[in-house]
This record gives C-alpha cells, structure tokens and sequence, in this order.
C-alpha cells in the first residue's frame, strides 16, 4: 500500500490497465450483481429529493420497482445503503439501455443534461476502485470483475492505469492537488520499479 495524502493506495491502481469499454461489456454492471450500487447517506438523500428530475431516464420496469419497494434507495443483505434494483431483472432502477443496446445510468443523464446538479454515485464513478474507510484514511482497493474484462483488455492496449482511467472521478472525491501529486507518486514509484 502507499500512503497519500489520507489515503492508502493499493499498488495495483498503478500496475493494472483499464478502460470502460462499453461497446464490448454493454454497460454490464448496471444489470449484473444481487445488489445495487453503494450509495453514501447524502447520495440517497439527493436521489430522493430530485426523484422526479430522474424519473424521466428511467425504464418503465425501473419506475415501477420504486414504486412497489416505496423508497429511492434500501438497505441490502450486507446492511450497506444502496440503490434498489429491478427484482426480476437484476438491474439497477437507475439504468435504462441506450439505442445502442449500452445500460446508461439515469442519474448521470440528468446530471449531463442539467436536470440535476450532482453525478451517478460516487461508488459507480470510481470504479474498479473500491473504497475502505479506515479509522484514519480511506483505502483504495482494485476490484476485479471477470465483466469488466474487455475494459482490462483495452486498458492494456492503450497502457492507461487505473488511477489514470479514474482522474475524474478521484478529483470528484478527493481534489485536483490530490490528483496532481498523484501523478507525482505515480513517477515516482514506476521509477523505483
């Protein structure tokens, strides 16, 4: 692990290739799994008080799960706050296939079109980093999912890393000076290999 500025940095965010490939995997994990998606206490509370704005991006069968469950989000088996998904189906209520055939999540197309003023969950933005909160750091952990083998494949092909891949996302969480020395880190350590 290397510590970063509050953060402990599983090494394989630097050693591991990965770029979503949505033309291959289809948007997979937005249909696959037993759960939804983790959600922080303010994510749900956004969720369910712009629920209208996001009612539109949805599927038919998406709208109707969160009516018949009564809530926006629920606990699942773990205890963990997540979205709810569609029982039947096992996708997320928040997902709805593209013209392509692509799962999209409905909180990020209403962020994109200014429906709403806050991205999909921080959990889907960040992934196939996984994070930990530890009494004094988050840890950061790669997570491998055998779907997301094409975005490992292309990742390799173009020799983008993890953290790379995720600059958005990890700038979203944890700043742009956080990024920026990461890269720093990130020199660093591939000149100590």
């Amino acid at each position: 692990m290397i510590e970063h500025r509050g953060t402990l940095l599983s090494e394989e965010l630097f050693e591991k290739r990965f770029v979503c490939n949505l033309d291959a995997c289809k948007g997979a994990c937005c249909e696959v799994g037993d759960s939804g998606a983790p959600l922080t206490s303010d994510e749900a509370k956004l969720i369910d008080q712009h629920y209208a704005a996001i009612e539109p991006y949805m599927t038919a069968r998406g709208k109707k799960s969160v009516k018949d469950q009564g809530c926006t989000s629920v606990v699942d088996m773990d205890g963990e706050l997540v979205t709810p998904i569609v029982q039947e189906y096992a996708e997320c209520v928040y997902a709805k296939k593209d013209r392509k055939g692509v799962w999209k999540c409905g909180i990020e197309q209403a962020f994109h079109d200014g429906k709403i003023s806050f991205n999909k969950p921080i959990s889907c933005h960040l992934y196939p980093i996984r994070v930990t909160r530890l009494k004094y750091h988050d840890a950061l952990n790669y997570h491998q999912w055998e779907i997301c083998d094409p975005a490992c494949k292309l990742g390799a092909e173009l020799g983008v890393p993890v953290f790379r891949f995720l600059k958005d996302s990890l700038t979203r969480v944890y700043g742009a000076d956080w990024y920026a020395e990461l890269e720093v880190v990130y020199g660093e350590w591939v000149k100590g290999k």
